[in-house]
């Protein structure tokens, strides 16, 4: 589905010179779940920007189901750290944006955001605002936008950051479930190496600035996943021990 090839990004500003990303190459298969885990500022959301086509790489590759990646990826659905809902429409509004924006008419738009707000549990919120909704229901609502927008692969960026630990276990189940009925891949990037292991397929591990692929680490842990139990098994602590002992290498490396 998605190809690194020798991917690199530099950003410059005035005579300055910033390395984000240096030869990273990363091949992600159809319906596979991606966690990527680094230090801070390392490079991780320049990946998912260089994938939706947001920036160019300076050099090497994007390819998207073999093509290269040149201009927006339509084909993707971005899930940033804030929600992005607009203020001043309703639930059934923000959900419904992308099927606004592609010309569908107003009954079979609120038709079928209706259908994937049921899929998500806001059922009895579609005229909300979203001043008017927790934290856990405005990311249920992101979740659904990127639903109805048809999205093959989801590029999520720290989604759930912002959550406490009860809600996070919530939108990890719902996002496993939803991504097993969409048939979506999925590329996380997170900072919380429990979040990385409970979701992913496979994990990888980037250096500090500039991102390198460090250690890519499949995770053979049976799914359906039971989020909440999943983490306490032998099995679950011998990949986050694993991991764990290569990222704190890049933290150490980090405070010298």
């Amino acid at each position: 589905m998605i190809e690194l090839r020798h991917v690199s990004k530099t950003f410059s500003k005035g005579d300055e010179t910033v390395d984000a990303v240096r030869d990273i190459n990363l091949t992600i298969a159809r319906r596979e779940i991606i966690a990527v885990i680094g230090p801070s500022g390392c490079g991780k959301s320049t990946l998912l920007n260089m994938i939706a086509g947001l920036y160019a790489p300076t050099g090497g590759q994007v390819v998207y189901k073999g093509k290269p990646v040149s201009d927006i990826n339509t084909d993707v659905g971005y899930m940033t750290q804030k929600d992005n809902l607009l203020p001043w429409r309703n639930v059934r509004d923000n959900i419904a944006f992308p099927l606004e924006l592609a010309g569908v008419g107003q009954p079979e738009r609120a038709d079928r955001a209706q259908e994937v707000i049921r899929h998500v549990g806001l059922d009895g919120f579609e005229t909300r605002f979203p001043h008017e909704l927790s934290g856990g229901m405005r990311k249920r609502a992101c979740l659904a936008r990127m639903l109805l927008y048809g999205a093959e692969t989801a590029l999520l960026d720290e989604p759930f950051a912002a959550l406490d630990a009860q809600l996070k276990l919530t939108m990890h189940d719902l996002l496993l479930q939803l991504a097993a009925e969409m048939g979506q891949t999925v590329l996380l990037v997170t900072h919380d190496l429990m979040e990385a292991v409970t979701l992913a397929d496979r994990v990888i591990v980037c250096t500090r600035r500039p991102a390198t692929l460090a250690l890519e680490q499949r995770i053979d842990l049976k799914r359906p996943r039971d989020v909440l139990n999943v983490r306490f098994t032998n099995e679950f602590k011998e990949y986050y021990d694993a991991l764990w002992d290569r990222l704190r290498v890049e933290y150490q490396e980090e405070r010298v």
